[in-house]
């Protein structure tokens, strides 16, 4: 991918003067995951010079290795899970409780659930069948997610549960790093996991097992990873993490913008310093090309998206409560947060408008509804009666789940 013109106007309102970015150098964190690509894009195409910045990409080995760094400030920002920063602000999974930010969102759709080549050889290629399995008296199942309070930690409770299999009862969860998962199955050391891609779509390739869900299938459209960072980088250089802002939605409009887009970034995302993965794993799912090792094929409706004029991008304050209320629902949470309260510290709608202006994005309202495979409907107005509405949990009155 060579750098480009962009066809769209892009003043330059926050570059000069008293709006100059405070910090111009700025240290970006990443995972090996196709839904980076926004970020990597914005670095590596010209899209953050053109608002007074450089960006250092710097790709981490694990979700937790990225929030460390996040919170000693040896990263700046980062491609990040919602659920990563949410814990952190909330003081969940060992950190210490910090101030953090939410810039705005990366990325809708691109997460999968798979089961191993012998639960598929087995029959296992069904919620039913799984749910079966589950609840027999064999050995437990052991399914991976990438961070205890991440996206596909509550992807994978959320899934499993409507499938009526409880998942901290009837089946093991342990923290796997996304590109490690390969290794996981060969070795058989798990039974499926949840995961961005290329990792689910790679697993199929080599004939590892099977996609037995998208995330997308569970709540089209559903919000995944933002450009996180700390409260206090945004106090301390607020002119930066707007130009930032301002790159990235520039970027994640150029991937969006057509097909040819979207194939020359698989195909640099595809480098051995990004996601090193093939492009026969990255490109189709990339493009909503979907085949889950079953047999079936299909042009996915709700595939992988940046940018759609905005809508992904957008800070929704519902999306930030609801993963709230999924930490409330698996005990994670003894008592019930200020949701709202919350939600609108850590994400930053106004910084978020002034940059989507700017470049004459739209900007949705700052609350969306949803409905998910199960029927519910999640609009955030009353996350505390959401959370209890479920008939699988495991709130106060019973044993938290361990991080």
């Amino acid at each position: 991918m060579s750098e480009h013109e962009t066809t769209h106007s892009t003043p330059l309102a926050w570059v000069n003067g008293s709006d100059a970015p405070e910090k111009s150098v700025l240290n970006i964190g990443f995972m090996a995951l196709n839904d980076a690509a926004s970020v990597i894009v914005a670095a590596t195409q010209g899209f953050a010079e053109k608002h007074g910045l450089s960006l250092r990409l710097h790709r981490q080995a694990s979700w937790a290795g990225l929030r460390d760094k996040l919170l000693s400030g040896e990263l700046d920002a980062a491609h990040s899970l919602y659920g990563l920063i949410y814990g952190v602000q909330l003081g969940l999974g060992g950190a210490p409780q910090t101030d953090m930010a939410v810039l705005m969102g990366l990325n809708q759709n691109g997460q999968s659930i798979n089961l191993s080549q012998p639960l598929q050889a087995s029959g296992v290629t069904s919620g039913e069948a799984l749910r079966k399995r589950a609840h027999q008296n064999e050995a437990r199942l052991t399914f991976a997610q990438t961070f205890p309070t991440g996206t596909h930690a509550m992807w994978l409770y959320y899934w499993l549960a409507s499938q009526g299999i409880h998942p901290l009862r009837d089946v093991d969860s342990v923290v796997v790093p996304p590109p490690q998962m390969i290794e996981h199955l060969k070795a058989r050391r798990i039974d499926g996991f949840c995961v961005g891609e290329p990792w689910t779509a790679k697993a199929v390739e080599e004939n590892l097992g099977c996609t037995l869900t998208t995330i997308q299938a569970i709540w089209p459209d559903h919000p995944e990873k933002v450009l996180g960072c700390t409260q206090a980088f945004v106090d301390k250089h607020p002119n930066s993490a707007r130009a930032l802002v301002m790159a990235v939605l520039e970027a994640s409009r150029f991937i969006d913008e057509n097909e040819e887009n979207r194939r020359s970034t698989a195909q640099l995302l595809s480098g051995s310093e990004y996601v090193d993965a093939p492009l026969s794993a990255i490109q189709p799912r990339f493009l909503g090309q979907y085949q889950d090792g079953l047999g079936h094929a299909w042009q996915d409706a709700h595939r992988l998206r940046f940018h759609a004029n905005g809508a992904v991008n957008q800070p929704y304050l519902s999306d930030a409560m609801w993963f709230m209320t999924q930490f409330r629902r698996w005990g994670l949470l003894r008592d019930d947060p200020d949701y709202l309260g919350l939600a609108r510290q850590v994400q930053q709608l106004t910084l978020y408008r002034e940059a989507a202006e700017a470049l004459n994005i739209p900007v949705p309202a700052d609350m969306r509804r949803s409905t998910l495979l199960d029927g519910t409907h999640w609009d955030g107005s009353d996350p505390a009666g959401y959370a209890r509405s479920f008939t699988l949990h495991a709130l106060a009155d019973s044993p938290a789940v361990a991080l």
